[in-house]
């Protein structure tokens, strides 16, 4: 890596940095750790004992027969503290019952903060979930296939979705943030093979890039596998290789004077 590319990268990774530290001071983030209380969610218990008749359960259960409950304690729980949601379908022998819908009190306070609903076929739909256990859900994410195809993040706590991630692949493909809490995003992020390859950047707030950085270390990787696969393409075409640089000017034979 020369020094040049290698100060190229550092630019941006700062520049990066710098800017989710922005999204931080702008939303009102800090580098101090939360309050203990914070790792209870408003109306829950660290006492089991004590765990409140309401869970807040986001899985739409009750009053409805036709679905199957199953309550089940996990590490550390004397209390069911996991909710699986079942519910039957097809006709005929190929009748069966699938999970629909699974909930977890993730800290043992009382209250559910994670959940995730599954499709008929049993694959994963959506998932919610309260990271901070303030009691409000800061964290979406869609499933296609069965397959993670997009996250987003609420960093500040109002509720919204500022961080947007999206995946191909199982690979992180680009992230959109609002650096300002407008709810649309200002800085756009392209990946290309789990690494952040340009990143671009709203100033004027119009919604539109005003200047993207790149990663030049990247693109010049990139270059040189299109030049290999170019040369390699041109090789199996029969395609004549150049002559060398130091080879010279061919050699012209003179003509006998008879």
């Amino acid at each position: 890596m020369t020094p040049e590319r290698e100060g190229v990268s550092s630019k941006l990774a700062m520049r990066l940095v710098a800017l989710t530290a922005a999204v931080m001071v702008a939303c009102g983030g800090s580098e101090q750790p939360p309050p203990a209380e914070a790792t209870t969610a408003p109306g829950g218990s660290k006492n089991q004992a004590n765990w409140p008749a309401d869970d807040h359960s986001m899985c739409n259960w009750r009053n409805k027969p036709e679905l199957e409950v199953s309550e089940t304690a996990g590490p550390g729980a004397i209390k069911p503290n996991i909710r699986r949601v079942y519910k039957m379908v097809g006709e005929g022998e190929n009748r069966h019952r699938v999970l629909i819908c699974r909930e977890v009190d993730t800290n043992l306070d009382g209250l559910k903060d994670v959940v995730r609903t599954f499709n008929n076929k049993g694959e994963a739909v959506h998932e919610e979930a309260d990271t901070n256990y303030d009691g409000k859900i800061d964290h979406w994410i869609s499933f296609a296939g069965g397959s993670m195809v997009e996250e987003d993040e609420d960093p500040i706590g109002d509720g919204k979705p500022h961080v947007w991630k999206y995946y191909v692949n199982g690979q992180l493909s680009r992230i959109k943030r609002d650096r300002k809490g407008t709810g649309k995003p200002d800085v756009w992020e392209i990946y290309n093979k789990g690494h952040l390859e340009r990143m671009g950047v709203d100033e004027t707030g119009d919604g539109h890039v005003d200047r993207w950085d790149r990663d030049s270390i990247l693109m010049a990787q990139q270059e040189a596998e299109e030049a290999k696969a170019i040369a390699a393409a041109q090789g199996d075409a029969g395609v004549p290789d150049a002559a060398p640089l130091d080879a010279g000017k061919p050699a012209v034979k003179r003509k006998e004077n008879r």
